[in-house]
């Protein structure tokens, strides 16, 4: 493994070397390794909701499944010819192996128990192609900063979003379920729900962008200004390179937290869930966007929506970037709150935490907040980012 690692981070990435091969090779072997496991596995490794889904496209999937393995073990071959280290085509090659003894793109259910509890192994699949097809062609054309797809630390963002989509059923149980028993508990507030409930599904999208995000500011600042939350929330801006990946990195508990504050009161409030899990997929794919490492000629339009330069500068090293642009959608909260900060058409020179006290690796940053020793507060440091 070790040397595994070693080689993803090789300097030695020209075209013609091997390595592009035994990247993509690498990465298609485990995309068609974890759909062969989702087959086997499907009430294990797969979110319940989804599961009609494929049921209907099962031969789309299978033949692209077979797809991916060919071209993975293809790969694996220029890989091996041409690498002199050949291990990135060898771990393909052996995944593409494992895939196929599994009963590869022909794979079944190997299983019949039937189980309540599920790992998102498909949401994290998923999530990863659709995310990585869009965001990293279009952080090459339009990239803000000239860093490598594999940039510094991408191992740890990308371990946080396989937890986060792993779990995703765990944390949405956590943070959404005592919904339920408000709902139950303020029956008396069941007109207003009906009449929120009755509005045009884009009036309803819209107020719950608003309220959302005017309830995150505060929620968002509060983490910057109390210091036990502060820990929480370093980990967040301790990533020093931005991109789309960026920000998944987020600890456990501030996610469950921010859940229970944004989404679980519109719940409450009675938004028809339409409108709801519309604005769920759209502030998932608003964080995607505005860590990613894009510079956009947005002109006007920056101060009406959040873009990446307005959320890379509560991001940046800088003391003029403490405790600026806290919004997620909307800049004019932060103008009306005197934190809005978008000098000219500079961006950040640099991110993360100033001095940089949160430890490297998943387990270590998770038990960070944990720690006895004295909080670093966002003004005792010299920029919280």
């Amino acid at each position: 493994m070790p040397k595994l690692r070693q080689e993803l981070d090789s300097d030695e990435r020209n075209f013609g070397s091997g390595w592009i091969s035994g990247f993509l090779a690498l990465a298609l072997a485990i995309l068609g390794f974890g759909t062969v496991l989702c087959f086997c596995f499907p009430e294990l490794l797969t979110v319940a909701d989804a599961r009609e889904a494929y049921a209907s496209n099962l031969s789309v999937i299978r033949a692209a499944l077979l797809l991916v393995l060919i071209a993975a073990f293809c790969l694996g071959i220029v890989s091996t010819a041409l690498r002199k280290n050949r291990i990135l085509g060898f771990t393909a090659l052996a995944l593409v192996l494992a895939a196929s003894l599994m009963g590869g793109h022909h794979a079944t259910a190997r299983s019949s128990v039937e189980s309540p509890v599920f790992l998102g192994l498909d949401f994290f699949l998923l999530n990863l192609i659709l995310l990585g097809a869009v965001f990293i062609p279009i952080e090459r054309l339009f990239k803000k900063n000239d860093q490598a797809i594999l940039r510094y630390e991408w191992r740890e963002d990308l371990l946080y979003f396989l937890i986060s989509t792993l779990f995703v059923q765990t944390l949405s149980y956590i943070s959404l379920n005592p919904s339920l028993a408000l709902v139950s508990a303020t029956a008396g507030i069941d007109n207003v729900r009906a009449a929120l409930a009755s509005q045009p599904y884009w009036l309803q999208f819209f107020e719950i962008m608003f309220l959302t995000d005017l309830v995150q500011y505060w929620f968002h600042r509060t983490f910057h200004k109390i210091p036990w939350l502060w820990k929480f929330h370093a980990v967040h801006h301790s990533a020093q390179a931005m991109d789309w990946l960026a920000g998944s990195r987020m600890h456990l508990f501030e996610v469950i937290m921010l859940r229970a504050f944004t989404t679980l009161p519109m719940y409450v409030l009675g938004f028809a869930e339409a409108p709801l899990y519309a604005y769920i997929f759209f502030v998932y794919l608003m964080s995607v966007f505005i860590h990613a490492n894009l510079r956009l000629p947005l002109g006007w339009l920056q101060y009406v929506i959040a873009t990446p330069r307005f959320h890379h500068w509560h991001h940046g090293l800088e003391e003029e970037a403490i405790d600026v642009n806290f919004a997620i959608h909307f800049p004019i909260i932060d103008m009306a709150f005197g934190t809005f900060h978008m000098p000219g058409d500079r961006w950040p020179e640099g991110y993360g935490v100033g001095g940089h006290p949160v430890p490297k690796g998943f387990f270590r940053q998770f038990l960070y907040p944990f720690r006895k020793d004295k909080p670093t507060g966002p003004e005792s440091v010299d920029q919280q980012a």
